[in-house]
């Protein structure tokens, strides 16, 4: 399908949030659900022409899908508040789509909780560091801030850090580590983005999304 001045490229993120994607998607008129057909069906495709929707469908990881609406490789995506606020990037955001709750938070393990204040210095791990730094600051903490990209909740356990921020959900993984949630440091949804050119270029189609999306949300 070629490009046209009404087909959008929508980025979206694998997992949940996708799922939660398709159905909020589907209650605003725009059907969505090849996508997540496929994906079930464990195909390898991350691009996906949907005509009767005017529609180009990228499948990307979470962090990713900020990158390629900034740099116009997609005009719209959805993308969490984390995600948004740890990178920075220059992006109009127009509507938070109330999906992929959770939330930011400081664990510890729990036999060793207590609140961050009563502690010296600290080691925190964490996949977001920009965002850990800021709530340090707000509360005048100083603590050694660890980037990782995954498996955050073993870091205390093989004494690599004293406590934690990640995404929070259920607490079931906490549950499992023996970690107790200490703290919320930002309460997490996932917002529509939009490229700011794309906005101006194709500000007929996006203005009819938005407000097929804001009839739902």
């Amino acid at each position: 399908m070629r490009d046209t001045a009404s087909t959008l490229i929508l980025a979206l993120p694998k997992g949940r949030v996708l799922d939660e994607a398709v159905q909020l998607f589907g209650r605003a008129g725009i059907d969505l659900s090849p996508v997540q057909v496929q994906l079930q069906q464990k195909s390898r495709r991350l691009i996906f022409e949907l005509p009767e929707q005017a529609m180009r469908v990228l499948v990307v990881r979470d962090a990713d899908v900020p990158t390629y609406v900034e740099h116009g490789a997609a005009d719209v995506g959805i993308a969490g508040r984390d995600v948004l606020e740890e990178q920075g990037r220059d992006l109009y955001e127009p509507l938070d789509l109330g999906i992929g709750r959770c939330r930011l938070s400081l664990a510890a393990p729990a036999s060793l909780a207590r609140t961050a204040s009563n502690d010296g210095h600290l080691r925190i791990a964490t996949k977001f560091p920009k965002l850990t730094r800021r709530w340090l600051e707000e509360r005048g903490l100083v603590a050694e801030v660890i980037k990782l990209y995954g498996s955050i909740e073993l870091s205390p356990l093989t004494g690599l850090s004293d406590r934690i921020v990640d995404l929070v959900s259920s607490g079931e993984t906490l549950r499992e580590h023996d970690l107790k949630e200490l703290e919320t440091i930002l309460d997490i949804s996932a917002r529509l983005v939009v490229n700011r050119a794309s906005l101006k270029l194709k500000r007929a189609p996006i203005d009819s999304l938005l407000e097929k999306l804001r009839r739902v949300v």
